[in-house]
């Protein structure tokens, strides 16, 4: 535990000392503010609350969180440092773990600095915070999930720019299984149940439940497994280049 929090301090640090965290958190905070404004109609709805600025956070993790994370390993490997990182007294999950938090740890810096509409919300009416909150937490475990996903990515290859596309297809992919035209495509052509079970996979339908407020053990359940899975798998990437 304690070199994954060394790990994890040298990573959020990392990610000050070049542009990457300032240039994310500068189009993550510019971005949100546009789409909530403008395509979410914010003020044209009448209604004091967050769900414009919600909605399009799956659409914005699905490019930003990618960029942000394609880093991870991919510039170790292509570096050589991986192999100095693998001589260090840390095991390949510590280093996983460290890279992991300290770049979700970015991410959730990121949602706090959006603060300033949670503020303007409360000036305009009454709005409910607790969904608000709920909403918030949702968004983490999301971003989360994205994340865990373009890190495996990350160390499947040398290659950033590989490594970004892979991830941005797979988010896709979870994005978008829920949707009623994929749930129409295979509608009739695969049994019901691996069709729910298609449905269940996506991220904007456990992330929905959580923007309306209703932080229930099955939806945080998912994120939380959908991480565990994509960095395990990460994981064994990572423990295979060591064997290597």
């Amino acid at each position: 535990m304690e070199m994954t929090k060394i790990l994890f301090r040298r990573e959020f640090s990392s990610f000050f000392a070049t542009p990457v965290a300032y240039v994310f958190i500068a189009i993550f905070l510019m971005l949100s503010g546009v789409f909530t404004f403008y395509f979410g109609n914010l003020y044209e709805r009448g209604q004091a609350d967050l769900q414009p600025f919600f909605n399009f956070h799956p659409w914005l993790y699905l490019f930003l969180v990618p960029a942000m994370a394609m880093r991870t390993w991919s510039e170790e490997r292509k570096s050589g440092t991986i192999e100095l990182l693998m001589t260090l007294p840390i095991t390949p999950l510590q280093a996983m773990l460290g890279k992991f938090f300290a770049a979700w740890a970015v991410l959730g810096l990121a949602l706090l600095l959006t603060f300033p509409l949670w503020i303007t919300v409360n000036y305009l009416g009454s709005p409910d915070n607790g969904i608000i909150f709920a909403a918030y937490l949702g968004s983490w475990l999301m971003a989360g999930s994205f994340l865990a996903i373009s890190v495996c990515m990350s160390a499947l290859t040398k290659s950033q720019v590989i490594a970004f596309i892979l991830s941005v297809v797979v988010c896709f992919l979870f994005v978008l299984s829920g949707s009623s035209m994929v749930i129409s495509a295979f509608k009739g052509v695969v049994p019901s149940v691996m069709l729910d079970a298609i449905a269940s996979l996506s991220f904007i339908s456990h992330f929905e439940s959580l923007v309306k407020g209703v932080i229930s053990m099955q939806d945080v359940l998912y994120f939380v497994i959908v991480m565990a899975i994509w960095l395990k798998a990460g994981l064994i990437l990572i423990e295979k280049k060591k064997a290597e």
